[in-house]
This record gives structure tokens, C-alpha cells and sequence, in this order.
């Protein structure tokens, strides 16, 4: 039953799991799926189509931030030791899991999304950021708030800008920042001892064959993602009709249910959609892309929004 008169939607109450299964078997499936296709491209890579190489690594590093998405969501089991341990694995090699994690969970404040302060998430820049970003800096940013600056520099803009806010709390010793690093080193240390010292594949080829495309493709599931308006639910997209990409991001597009239910497993999400896309789409006020090409053909070289919050342009 949906609710359009009142904007109000209301999900079936599904915990953290499906009701009555310890253990989410499709999600265990596609980890194992995940890493195992993992481990065989890179080590059959010498002998695969280059282009094949690169198309697979992209996609299946941007399928495990998908898989770490769902894994901060308290899935596939209900031990929190189990499901760190799945999303732990640093394929991507820059992002450690634990600072993922407290910063995704405090992305679904709702009532501060987009906020540029609050929201670790936001694409969005306060008057003194701008400001002080220089001419070079500015014409970046500006760049970047277009779609095709978002798939080119963007992994190189958020890697920079991660890595470098990092450095910083590393060095003020932050609570439990360098236990994190050391941690994450171990495991980058045997990701790179299997590709590079095993597998014998560079690692030029594996940071931009495998990094830097999973990265693109994990921007453009975020680029549409949020967009500031002053009713807090009108701020998540949709992005429906999504076959290719839909799967890859564990559809993650259909971005307002996963805020209205984030405990909902990847699985069941597109029959509930279905369900109560009536209700949805009212409730986010219309903010619905029919596809990425959807996505592309508006904001491909146009900026998909002002680049200082509203809340924060004095």
C-alpha cells in the first residue's frame, strides 16, 4: 500500500537480515563470486585480451566497494567479526575498511546530507573551502563537477584529497589512525604480493587497469546520488532501469529506498521498489534518472549542481 498523498513510506519490517536466516546466503555467494573471479583474472591475466584485462579488474573493484557497501550494513551474517573480515580484503588498495565504515555510517545522518561539515559524502564546498582553493583549484573543482571530470579526475581528486586529509591525522596521532594504517599496509602488502610478486602482473597495470577504473566506476554511482534541497527527503536520486550498472552497484541506484531501509539486503531491494516506486518517487520529490545514460546526457559536461552549499555560501 502506498501513500503518495502523504509523502509517508513505510517498509515491510525486515531487520538487518531476511527474517529468519542467520546467514544471506546470495550476499556469501557473490563475495565468494567477488574474490574468486579476482583471483582468476589476475592470475590468467598474461594470457587474456588487455582491454578484457581492464574492462573485468574495473568492474570488479567497483563490485567489492559495492560488496563493503553492503557489508557495513550489517550483512551477510549477524556477527560483525564475520562480516568485517569479508569487507576488510583491500583491493582497491587506498580506502582502509574501518575508516570506510565510520564514515559511510555517519554519511546516513539523513538530516545533514549534503552538508559539506557534517556529511563525510558531500560534494559540496562551504564559501571558506572555495575560497581558498586558488584559481588552479577552482577551475578543478569546477571540472569535476561535471560528469565526464568525474570519471577522468575524480579518482584522482578523491585519492589525493583522502590520502592527504590522512597523512595529517596520521601524524597528529589520531586516535587509532596508525593502528588502522598498519593494519591496512598488511593487507595491501599481500593484495600486491599475490598480483605482483605471484601473478607477475605490473603494478602500473593493476592501478590503472584494475584502481583507477573500479574507482571511476564507484564515481558514477555516487556522482547523481544526492543533490541538496531543503526537504531532507528530497535529496537522495533514484536511478532506475539500470541492467549493466544496477547489479554492479548491488543496487545501490535505487538510492532513496537504501536511505529509507538501508538494513535491506542488496537482493530484495528491486522487487520492493517495484513495489512502492509510487510512494518513492513521491516522497523524493521526483528526483529520478532514467538510466545513466540518463545521467550522462544532462550532466556530461555541465555541473550537476551549484558547488557551495546553500547553507554554507556566506
Amino acid at each position: 500500500m502506498t501513500e503518495t498523498a502523504t509523502h509517508r513510506f513505510t517498509p515491510p519490517p525486515v531487520s538487518r537480515a531476511d527474517p529468519g536466516l542467520r546467514v544471506e546466503w546470495p550476499t556469501v555467494l557473490l563475495a565468494v563470486g567477488i574474490h574468486g573471479g579476482f583471483l582468476a583474472v589476475t592470475w590468467w591475466w598474461a594470457v587474456l585480451p588487455l582491454p578484457l584485462v581492464v574492462v573485468i579488474g574495473g568492474l570488479l573493484i567497483a563490485w567489492h566497494a559495492s560488496l563493503q557497501h553492503e557489508v557495513i550494513h550489517h550483512h551477510p551474517t549477524r556477527s560483525r567479526r564475520i562480516n568485517d573480515a569479508i569487507g576488510s580484503v583491500p583491493l582497491s588498495l587506498w580506502l582502509p575498511y574501518p575508516i570506510y565504515k565510520d564514515s559511510h555510517l555517519d554519511h546516513h545522518r539523513d538530516e545533514f546530507l549534503t552538508d559539506p561539515v557534517e556529511d563525510p559524502e558531500s560534494s559540496y564546498f562551504t564559501q571558506a573551502m572555495w575560497l581558498s582553493l586558488g584559481r588552479a583549484g577552482k577551475r578543478l573543482a569546477q571540472w569535476n563537477l561535471t560528469l565526464l571530470g568525474r570519471l577522468t579526475i575524480g579518482p584522482a581528486v578523491m585519492l589525493a584529497s583522502f590520502l592527504a586529509g590522512e597523512a595529517r591525522l596520521v601524524w597528529r596521532n589520531e586516535a587509532g589512525r596508525r593502528r588502522i594504517w598498519a593494519l591496512h599496509a598488511v593487507g595491501v602488502a599481500l593484495v600486491l604480493t599475490w598480483v605482483v610478486a605471484i601473478c607477475g602482473m605490473p603494478f602500473w597495470l593493476y592501478f590503472f587497469g584494475f584502481v583507477y577504473p573500479g574507482a571511476a566506476i564507484t564515481r558514477l554511482r555516487s556522482y547523481a546520488e544526492h543533490r541538496f534541497a531543503e526537504a531532507e527527503a528530497e535529496r537522495t536520486a533514484i536511478v532506475e532501469n539500470s541492467r549493466i550498472f544496477g547489479p554492479v552497484f548491488l543496487f545501490n541506484n535505487l538510492h532513496v529506498l537504501h536511505h529509507r531501509k538501508p538494513g535491506l539486503p542488496w537482493y530484495r531491494l528491486p522487487a520492493i521498489y517495484r513495489r512502492d516506486r509510487e510512494a518513492l518517487v513521491a516522497a523524493n520529490g521526483g528526483l529520478v534518472y532514467n538510466g545513466y545514460l540518463d545521467v550522462a546526457r544532462r550532466f556530461l559536461l555541465r555541473p550537476h549542481d551549484r558547488i557551495t552549499h546553500p547553507h554554507h555560501s556566506a
